[in-house]
């Protein structure tokens, strides 16, 4: 389940910076058309509206799977142990619960009662855009059952320790990019002690005198 986890949570996030760029370029070009161009494209605005809508809700999950999202844990992390990891089971739970009836069976009613409803500039409709509460839904409840499962074998902690920031996880996405360490790091990787540069500064003085 974690090969599953790690493949999903790669995809799903080249998927909402594609979509990020997308929408980027739609708006831009609303912008270059309308302004500039002065022939406004008709298409832009719906397009940006659509990509919106998919964009947001992928990037939600993205964030649900990297647990992300605000909480408020002072009150919790007062709790013993025990308590603290049911606690963390029931919210999971209740996530689950929000995911499968309100996103999953209510997204994909919603999006079948507006399957027929076209969008007036793009050859798409209504319930092809609300396909993408379905979509997160499903994707928020496989974290959601991943997170129940893990917490109540102790694999995973009931809460994310401030290690588990989620810009220090971003290195497992970009596993090649090279960060220059601190000068204190450099100086205790280089043995503890601070080399310091000779001041060459008087000798260059004594040379002009």
């Amino acid at each position: 389940m974690n090969a599953v986890k790690n493949v999903l949570d790669k995809v799903l996030y080249w998927i909402t910076v594609a979509l990020f760029a997308v929408l980027v370029v739609i708006v831009v070009w609303q912008i270059v058309s309308r302004q500039v161009l002065q022939a406004p494209a008709t298409w832009t605005d719906e397009g940006a509206r659509v990509t919106f809508v998919w964009l947001g809700l992928f990037a939600s999950a993205f964030v649900f799977g990297e647990r992300g999202h605000v909480a408020v844990e002072f009150v919790v992390r007062k709790f013993s142990a025990s308590k603290e990891k049911v606690i963390a089971i029931v919210v999971q739970v209740i996530v689950l619960l929000f995911a499968l009836v309100v996103l999953v069976w209510g997204g994909w009613r919603a999006s079948q009662n507006a399957w027929t409803q076209g969008l007036s500039a793009l050859p798409f409709t209504f319930g092809q855009m609300y396909l993408a509460l379905p979509v997160s839904g499903v994707l928020m409840a496989f974290y959601s059952v991943y997170y129940i499962l893990g917490i109540a074998r102790g694999e995973i902690s009931p809460y994310p320790e401030m290690a588990d920031d989620p810009e220090l996880q971003m290195d497992k996405y970009a596993a090649d990019t090279l960060v220059l360490p601190d000068a204190d790091e450099a100086s205790t990787q280089d043995g503890g002690s601070t080399a310091t540069r000779p001041d060459v500064s008087g000798r260059e003085n004594d040379k002009e005198a």
